[in-house]
């Protein structure tokens, strides 16, 4: 691979304000050119592209092209700076009106050293935000794609599309489908804006002359214009990679604008290092249709702030994931010890969710083509979710994490949409730990709050998640829940149900669709305060789930717990796959006794308090 750096422009509207600077606070400026000015942590501009791009491993020679104006200030930075001054190309240029254009610039230098190999070329005076993106990471998606690349970033609030070159991205193939230069307001929605920097391939370079033999004219040899042509009328297929980034003092711009930019950009980088985030993901508490998440059919569920999980993050020199004292323990006070905290807590505590998470966010970011900063954290959680009891503890744990690294990396929402986001929370536990489970967990804590889901088969085909909706939940009527202080005896519930539902079995198939009748007539009897309903449909929901997965698959414990509930005059059904119950009570007077009746049984009972996002 070969790398071009592009600093041919001549910048007049900048060096003459340097110039005319009334206070001669940048009178020792003055003539040089935009790339070798002081950029973020006070290096010049251009020295930080070198060192980017300053890796034998990944490029066989680095090129710098300047004009003749400005050739001698390049020459004695390569001197300084260890660049190879044989690889400084000089276009001959001296002013604006004799500049030959970026396009031009780029085939004199793959001409004249005759290019045999792919090309990444990059405008090597723009000025960049974040100065730890991993440039391999370019290549490698690069590589994988088999295309030309152009690297894209989310315009920030204020960033007019007029000044730069926009992209429409295609989601799903990565492939620019427009590319616009410089357009008119309205002309397209797309913040998404693409800067020089690209990747060629070798047998595309040809398609610079053609395109020169076609616009003689300098002002439509700039590289985004050849993009364009590329795209529109070469129909040569252009893939977009996203960097969580932002680049600035793109072409002609002035003093103000390197003033502020740079006093940003530094600013963000000067708080980076000490960088603390914590993010926090709740319990979840399914009111009517689960077991039915997981076999097409329709759920309620909320989050509930009585739990949950937390996870923090800080930059550090390596990745480190740190045991949890309690959940992850290392040392026991005897042999005895060991034994009983194995025999009740199991092997597996939260530093594999962690681990897993970390390994899918990479995954996913290199396979979406969004190029992640050269950084390295550490990751810690806690958690007060009740173990195995189920109220999604695991997918809480995945939740926030995934949630840190977004926030660390700098993603917004719509690198990893919602919908796409619980997915991927639910793959993390099924495909990387072999977890069974179903989406609903995963989509409550990914939208919050009270939310309706439907997982029809023809939603979850069709666009490969289902439809979401988020209800009031400030008009919700007062649960409580109980769960068991030793919940071995609530495992097995999935039994062989999902087996009989992949072989057709025809009760299967008919119970779980009348979980999303339920499901639908719950929603609403919670939109019109209908309370006696929802009482009904939620005794419904349990005895239809224990119906299909029979006393014995549901354990003596869940039993015990609904029988209680039902005693005191509650509604009662499962929350999640069992250990703890959900129940409405709609007379004051039974749930004080209720209360005392469950804790005198040796289990664990709270007012459940939603969380209202």
């Amino acid at each position: 691979m070969i790398c071009v750096l592009l600093v041919a422009g001549h910048g007049t509207l900048l060096e003459s304000e340097i110039k005319n600077e009334a206070t001669g606070l940048y009178s020792h400026l003055e003539g040089i050119p935009k790339a070798l000015l002081p950029g973020v942590g006070g290096k010049k501009i251009l020295d930080f592209w070198w060192e980017v791009v300053n890796m034998r491993h990944l490029f066989n020679e680095v090129y710098l092209i300047t004009n003749a104006d400005k050739y001698k200030y390049y020459e004695r930075w390569a001197t300084a700076n260890d660049f190879p001054a044989e690889n400084i190309i000089n276009d001959g240029s001296t002013t604006s009106d004799t500049q030959i254009g970026a396009v031009a610039d780029l085939e004199l230098v793959a001409r004249s050293k005759k290019f045999s190999d792919d090309v990444m070329v990059i405008a090597g005076d723009m000025l960049c935000e974040d100065l730890n993106f991993d440039i391999a990471e370019v290549l490698k998606f690069f590589k994988f794609k088999m295309g030309e690349l152009a690297i894209y970033y989310e315009m920030e609030e204020g960033e007019k599309t007029e000044s730069r070159g926009i992209v429409e991205v295609c989601p799903h193939t990565h492939r620019i489908s427009k590319f616009y230069e410089k357009p008119s307001a309205g002309a397209t929605v797309s913040r998404l804006a693409s800067v020089v920097f690209y990747c060629f391939q070798r047998n595309t370079l040809p398609t610079l002359g053609k395109y020169l033999s076609h616009y003689p004219q300098v002002n439509d040899r700039g590289l985004g214009k050849y993009m364009e042509w590329l795209i529109s009328e070469a129909n040569i297929p252009v893939f977009g990679m996203k960097l969580p980034t932002g680049f600035q003092l793109i072409g002609q711009v002035g003093l103000s604008e390197y003033k502020k930019w740079l006093a940003l950009y530094s600013s963000k980088q000067h708080g980076v290092a000490v960088k603390q985030m914590t993010c926090r993901s709740y319990a979840r508490a399914g009111i009517m249709g689960n077991p039915s998440d997981g076999f097409n059919g329709k759920t309620i569920a909320m989050t509930i702030s009585n739990f949950w999980a937390d996870v923090t993050i800080h930059e550090s020199k390596k990745v480190v994931l740190v045991p949890h004292p309690l959940n992850d323990p290392t040392e026991f006070g005897s042999l005895q010890d060991l034994h009983g905290i194995s025999r009740k807590e199991g092997y597996l505590g939260g530093l594999r969710l962690l681990q897993a998470t970390c390994k899918k966010f990479y995954q996913y970011c290199s396979e979406q083509g969004i190029a992640l900063a050269k950084r390295n954290f550490t990751l810690k959680y806690d958690t007060n979710i009740p173990r195995q009891v189920g109220l999604a503890g695991s997918s809480a744990i995945v939740s926030a994490t995934l949630k840190c690294l977004m926030k660390f990396y700098d993603l917004i929402d719509d690198d990893l949409p919602k919908p796409l986001r619980a997915n991927f929370i639910l793959n993390v536990e099924s495909e990387e730990l072999i977890i069974t489970a179903g989406l609903q967990d995963r989509v409550v804590q990914v939208y919050e709050g009270l939310v309706y889901m439907d997982f029809s088969k023809e939603l979850m085909e069709k666009q490969g998640y289902g439809s979401y909706i988020n209800m009031d939940v400030n008009c919700l009527p007062n649960f409580w829940l109980a769960y068991m202080g030793d919940p071995s005896d609530s495992g097995k519930i999935h039994s062989n149900v999902r087996q009989r539902w992949l072989n057709d079995d025809s009760e299967v198939g008919k119970a779980m669709q009348t979980f999303a009748e339920l499901t639908d007539l719950a929603k609403i009897a919670i939109e019109s305060g209908n309370w006696n309903e929802l009482f009904e449909l939620m005794n419904k929901n349990f005895e239809l789930r224990r119906s299909i997965y029979t006393d014995s698959c549901l354990g003596e414990g869940n039993l015990r717990m609904v029988q209680l509930g039902r005693k005191f005059g509650s509604a009662v059904k499962l929350p999640g796959s069992g250990g703890a119950v959900i129940g409405l009570c709609l007379d004051p007077d039974n749930q004080v006794e209720l209360k005392k009746a469950f804790q005198e049984a040796g289990f664990v009972i709270c007012d459940i308090v939603p969380y209202v996002p």
